[in-house]
């Protein structure tokens, strides 16, 4: 429930928070679902004009589910964010679930509340992103793999595949959890009478088919990334990309790692916890007959940053993708809760000292963590592309395009409030860098074609930026002097600059 209340809490605010780019595009992955096709193996955006713009994408089981919402609520911007709410939710019964079967109750209640009050988990279990389901189904996987090894309960291996074959689709970072599940096989088995034919056999056709969907599945992706236009591939700054010396000479971006991990990912109390836990042995498990994996949680951190070690510049340019460490983490950071409440004495875990300890230790990571990371990640940086999205839409008609530049040039958020189709601009899509603002006469020029493919309105966010921090109005003045001409300037306030274009063939006869 407490999971449930942070993850829930401003569940209706429009999708302004730092992760609007991403947010933006999956959002309206599901409105093309449901307006347009739904085909799941075709998921597709709506910044790069009146054409079908299929992209490489997870499977996009958030998306899709929304857009069946949209079908029985209408529209409504907050349902990817309460879908999103409810997968998280889930992930921390999951997790209570697999520590409870890994360790023991007192290390399950304290690692499902770290998950549960984590400011990184509870920003990114509320975002319409694909990871919180990611998480949610791949914790979900794990323990019930566990619980298939310590009771020999076939349908437990089978809907285990199914969950961790799902999480993994969702977000190939998940992809990690295959290695401390590996880990349990051969501790709990080996435990429990150790590793034969007779108990491995039913594991490998499991396996393999989860294999094959997985990989069947990306190469799809890739294939419609790099076959349909805008030609979009999710995801880039890949070690076999950018090459090992870059990753070395940028010391695989530790620094700027631990910087997220510190200010709001995890923030440093609970980064303590777990430093606290990695210095001691972990808990043995409290039913031996079981079977025990009481490193599982150190291995998992050690696959986490295996993905890291190939995918650093992704996975810090990206940083909802940290959030596959996110339950290693919550997990280690519990042991550390338990281990410092213990401090003073051999106290029952009822005492009335201990308890106050636990409170105190609590309130530090609440206080001192979740409420300032919460706060710093749930900015509204993009209200003005908001904004200017919502102004677009009631100035035009449906079926008119839009170009639209947000507060962070290459965001597509107000074409998405728009709810028309169009182009951020510069255009994106693609391997250009559609973040950088272009000089005056390739910007005119990149206006002029879009105007010739029917474009009908152009809005600017006057507080709109590129990734080197120049601002719009001021870089492109020529850009503006053209509209001036070549346009009639419709909206003209504080936030926003919006134009009508005129046709091409009208601009050639004057």
């Amino acid at each position: 429930m407490l999971a449930a209340l942070f993850r829930l809490h401003d569940v209706q605010q429009p999708l302004v928070d730092a992760f609007s780019w991403r947010e933006a595009s999956t959002a309206m992955m599901a409105d093309n679902f449901y307006a347009r096709s739904w085909n799941i193996f075709f998921p597709e955006v709506s910044w790069t004009g009146p054409d079908p713009a299929y992209q490489g994408r997870e499977l996009q089981i958030i998306s899709y589910i929304t857009a069946l919402l949209y079908t029985v609520f209408g529209w409504h911007d907050w349902l990817g964010r309460l879908v999103a709410a409810v997968f998280g939710a889930w992930g921390v019964f999951a997790l209570h679930r697999l520590l409870n079967r890994v360790w023991d109750p007192v290390h399950a209640n304290a690692g499902a509340f770290l998950l549960a009050i984590m400011p990184g988990a509870v920003f990114i279990d509320q975002s319409f992103l694909p990871d919180p389901a990611m998480l949610s189904l791949v914790t979900t996987g794990a323990w019930l793999y566990v619980a298939y090894l310590q009771e020999d309960r076939p349908g437990l291996l089978v809907i285990s595949g199914l969950m961790t074959t799902l999480g993994v689709l969702a977000k190939l970072p998940g992809i990690a959890v295959v290695i401390p599940m590996t880990y349990a096989t051969f501790s709990i088995l080996q435990m429990r009478g150790g590793l034969n034919l007779r108990r491995i056999l039913p594991i490998v056709p499991v396996a393999l088919i989860a294999g094959v969907l997985i990989l069947g599945y990306y190469r799809w992706a890739l294939y419609v990334g790099t076959n349909y236009p805008p030609y979009h591939v999710a995801g880039s700054g890949y070690l076999w990309d950018d090459g090992l010396s870059k990753f070395l000479d940028q010391a695989f971006y530790i620094p700027s790692a631990w910087k997220i991990a510190g200010n709001w990912l995890f923030t440093l109390p609970v980064v303590m916890l777990a430093g606290i836990a990695l210095l001691v042995t972990p808990p043995a498990t409290t039913d031996p007959a079981r079977g025990k994996a009481s490193w599982f949680f150190h291995v998992w951190f050690a696959g986490a940053a295996l993905v890291y070690f190939f995918a650093a510049r992704e996975i810090k340019t990206n940083p909802w993708n940290f959030h596959i460490f996110s339950v290693p983490i919550a997990a280690l950071a519990g042991r550390g809760l338990v281990l410092l409440s213990a401090i003073g004495g051999d106290l029952h875990a009822g005492s009335r000292s201990r308890w106050l300890r636990l409170a105190a230790i609590a309130g530090v990571v609440i206080v001192g963590g979740t409420l300032p990371g919460l706060e710093l990640m749930k900015t509204p940086y993009a209200q003005s592309g908001h904004e200017l999205g919502e102004r677009l839409s009631s100035v035009s008609k449906p079926g008119d395009l839009v170009v639209a530049v947000s507060a962070t040039v290459g965001d597509p958020i107000a074409v998405y409030y728009s709810r028309r189709r169009g182009w951020v601009f510069p255009p994106g899509g693609g391997m250009n860098d559609w973040s950088v603002l272009l000089e005056d006469r390739d910007a005119i020029s990149v206006l002029e074609t879009l105007r010739a493919k029917n474009a009908a309105w152009f809005g600017i966010a006057k507080n709109a930026r590129d990734s080197k921090g120049r601002k719009l109005i001021e870089y492109n003045e020529g850009l503006i002097a053209h509209l001036d001409k070549t346009a009639e300037r419709v909206v003209d306030d504080d936030t926003m600059l919006i134009y009508r274009l005129t046709p091409p063939a009208a601009i050639s006869s004057n």
